[in-house]
């Protein structure tokens, strides 16, 4: 994701310091009334993307045009945590617990997910996360993301670079904050246990927001570094990428994550180096050719909602909770919701690589597809790497 920057540190704090209040929830009991469905995002912030919950919403209210789901109108609220932990687990007990909502749905949030998840286990609910970011949208039964996420992101672009670029004398500059430290290094871990390889060296103080990254490309230069897999915000890998512009590195390959995925990054690097691959965790939306996102293109360009890898991602969990929530046979309730997401069957869609199941699995991290996409210098576009997903190899 383009922005994947963590609180983790204060999320933990702050979730241990509030108190988990009960509520057994459900709603949908009778016969015509509404189901609440919710979701936590950070809409407003140092780094946003509320395309997630617009585009679950836009799928919602087609859904109620439809006449909802087995009859029920769906009430969608998607609250903004502000990136704050506070106000994170504040939304996460509005909604949970003041509105009963039966599921939570298409949520983007930095923090949420590490702050909520043990709340969300007591309460009995479910999430699927549109957008999946910190660790704990993916190491929680009660949370399943719609998303590769950041994690398998990394194995999978250093996947790539190895064993499909062949490239070798692969450095990691990470940008770590919080408890995302072990979480990445496992990825990294599960690279090597794949292709016996190792990076060259691996940096994990790159910081966010840097005035100047000279000093870390200046380093991975003088190495021998021929390629660099790093996890930043947009912002910082377009200012690492002009940094290494800067030094005249111009056989640099980038191999970075769908953070940057944008076509504002596209625009804003006029040198990309021996070129910048990214594994992009739906279909490129980049691609207007194909059909695989018509639906959702046509969707989001009624509504007026930015076509990102994020407004994927809300549009295909709110499609999921469809349509497992469609087979439920009596009432639509918190209980009978997960339920029926503990037993559903995978859902094959061909703007994911990996068909997406719920489970009952302790941890969710099953989404290890991504599609090859590339930015070379003097496009300032994305073009399609591949004819079809890489996806991270059994060990």
């Amino acid at each position: 994701m383009r922005k994947h920057l963590f609180y983790a540190a204060a999320a933990v704090a702050a979730s241990a310091a509030l108190v988990l209040s009960g509520c057994s929830g459900g709603g949908g009991g009778d016969a015509s009334s509404p189901i609440v469905v919710g979701s936590v995002n950070t809409k407003s912030g140092p780094a946003t993307f509320p395309e997630a919950a617009q585009a679950a919403a836009a799928v919602f209210a087609a859904q109620n045009a439809k006449g909802g789901i087995n009859g029920h109108k769906i009430d969608y609220k998607a609250l903004d945590d502000k990136g704050d932990p506070a106000t994170a687990s504040a939304n996460a007990r509005e909604i949970v617990g003041s509105d009963e909502a039966v599921a939570m749905v298409g949520s983007a949030s930095l923090i949420e997910c590490e702050i909520n998840a043990k709340y969300y286990e007591q309460q009995k609910i479910l999430s699927i996360p549109g957008v999946g970011v910190d660790t704990g949208c993916f190491d929680s039964p009660n949370i399943s993301p719609a998303n590769v996420g950041p994690f398998n992101d990394m194995t999978l672009t250093l996947y790539w670079g190895s064993e499909v670029a062949k490239l070798d004398n692969i450095c990691v500059l990470l940008e770590i904050a919080g408890s995302t430290r072990p979480a990445y290094q496992k990825a990294i871990d599960k690279w090597t246990a794949i292709t016996g390889k190792k990076p060259l060296y691996i940096d994990d103080t790159v910081p966010y927001g840097a005035s100047d990254y000279t000093p870390y490309i200046v380093k991975a230069k003088d190495a021998g570094c021929k390629a660099l897999a790093i996890n930043p915000v947009e912002p910082d890998a377009i200012a690492q990428v002009k940094a290494a512009n800067a030094q005249g590195w111009n056989d640099v390959t980038w191999l970075y994550l769908t953070s940057v995925y944008s076509d504002n990054f596209a625009k804003a690097v006029s040198d990309a180096g021996a070129g910048i691959y990214v594994p992009a965790e739906f279909y490129p939306f980049t691609d207007a050719s194909s059909d695989i996102n018509k639906d959702w293109r046509d969707l989001m360009t009624k509504n007026k909602i930015p076509l990102t890898s994020f407004s994927q991602g809300g549009y295909l969990a709110a499609k999921y909770f469809i349509q497992v929530a469609e087979g439920i046979k009596g009432d639509i309730t918190r209980e009978s919701v997960t339920k029926a997401l503990h037993d559903m069957s995978a859902i094959t869609n061909p703007m994911v690589g990996t068909p997406y199941t719920f489970g009952t699995a302790t941890v969710h991290d099953g989404n290890t597809a991504g599609w090859p996409i590339k930015l070379v210098t003097g496009t300032n576009a994305w073009e399609l790497n591949g004819d079809d997903w890489i996806t991270i190899p059994k060990k």
